[in-house]
This record gives structure tokens, sequence and C-alpha cells, in this order.
């Protein structure tokens, strides 16, 4: 089995051989490793669009606003190094649409990394295909197929606010049984603490 560290490297050098700077191929290294850790076909996916990469004219997406419209398709490298960079200012908006993105499996680790940068969690739905970005920890998602995603139609995605999944009443009465492991002082547990690590030499 390919190590991540070698499919690293390997996408690497890839991505500049096709003409994109080292600072992006790094980018793009991280980013399939990522995937292929998650489960995610990304070394199909960027074989594949690397193929025909230098052949299609595929558009940037330089500045984002709520709706991203292109006629022909987006460039998800491209795409993602803006949605990364100006992630701050996106989050902002809440929710955004993109139409006409290719290769979107491409798109999805720059999503991921974001959602650990914001400490947001972050849902993306790729047609039908929908994903819950959880800080880059993890993904959960209704896609188990392995394989090639060439264009999508309409890209989704929303922000969601972090709040608990409990009730205050809930964590109450939790905290309320972690305070049976409380020990209450003594005064000879506080003559004890008050000498801890002293030593008298005289």
């Amino acid at each position: 089995m390919i190590s991540f560290s070698e499919i690293e490297t390997t996408v690497k050098r890839a991505t500049r051989s096709v003409g994109f700077s080292w600072g992006i191929s790094e980018e793009v290294g991280k980013n399939i490793r990522l995937l292929e850790m998650f489960g995610l076909p990304g070394v199909k996916n960027i074989n594949k669009y690397f193929k025909i990469y230098n052949g299609e004219k595929f558009e940037n997406i330089n500045l984002f606003s709520k709706s991203n419209i292109s006629k022909k398709h987006y460039c998800p490298i491209i795409a993602g190094v803006n949605f990364f960079d100006q992630s701050s200012a996106i989050s902002d908006l809440n929710y955004l649409e993109i139409s006409n993105l290719a290769f979107p499996l491409l798109f999805i680790p720059f999503v991921s990394r974001t959602s650990e940068i914001l400490g947001k969690r972050i849902f993306l739905k790729i047609d039908n295909k929908e994903f819950l970005f959880n800080f880059n920890q993890s993904i959960y998602s209704n896609y188990l197929s392995g394989e090639i995603v060439e264009k999508s139609e309409k890209i989704n995605l929303q922000f969601i606010e972090n709040k608990n999944s409990f009730s205050e009443s809930e964590w109450s009465e939790l905290y309320k049984i972690s305070e049976n492991t409380f020990v209450e002082e003594t005064e000879e547990s506080k003559q004890k603490a008050a000498g801890a690590g002293l030593t008298d030499n005289d």
C-alpha cells in the first residue's frame, strides 16, 4: 500500500508539473492526502483532472459572493485556494452557491480545513451528495462511492453556528453526578498541600 506521505509528495510534484505554483502544489498535496485518509477517492479524481487540465478552459473564482455562476466550469483548485484564503469574509455570508464546479471532490479538503480554522461546522451539498465537515477531524457523508465526479451543477454551502447538542438541565444533571468525585478539604489535607514539595535542610 502506498503511504500517505508518498501520495502527498507525488501529488505536489504532479500539480507543479501541470502549471500550478509550488505554493498551491503543496496545498493540493496535503488535500489529496486528506481525502485518502478520509476514504474519499482523491488520487483518482486529481489524476483524471490533470489529464484534461491543460486542454480545457476552466474559469476561476477570484472573489466569492453568495452566488457564483460560470457558463463553463470553475477550476476546483483555484476555487478552493481562494475559498480558504477568504474564509473569514465568506463565513459572514453564512450561505453561498457555486454553479458548475469541475471535479468538486477536489474542493472538499479546502472546506474541511476551513472548518478547522473558523471553528465552525460546514454543510456542503454537491448536487445530491451531502457532506458535513467537523473541524477537519471527520466528514459525515451520504457519498459512499469511490467513483470520479467530473462535474457538479450546483453546490450549496452553509456555515453552522456552534451550539450544544444538549439542554442546560441535562448538563446540570450530569455535572451533579460528577460532583460525587469531589473530595472535601480537611485540616490535614490543607497542611499536607501547604508543605508539598518543600524540604527543610536546617
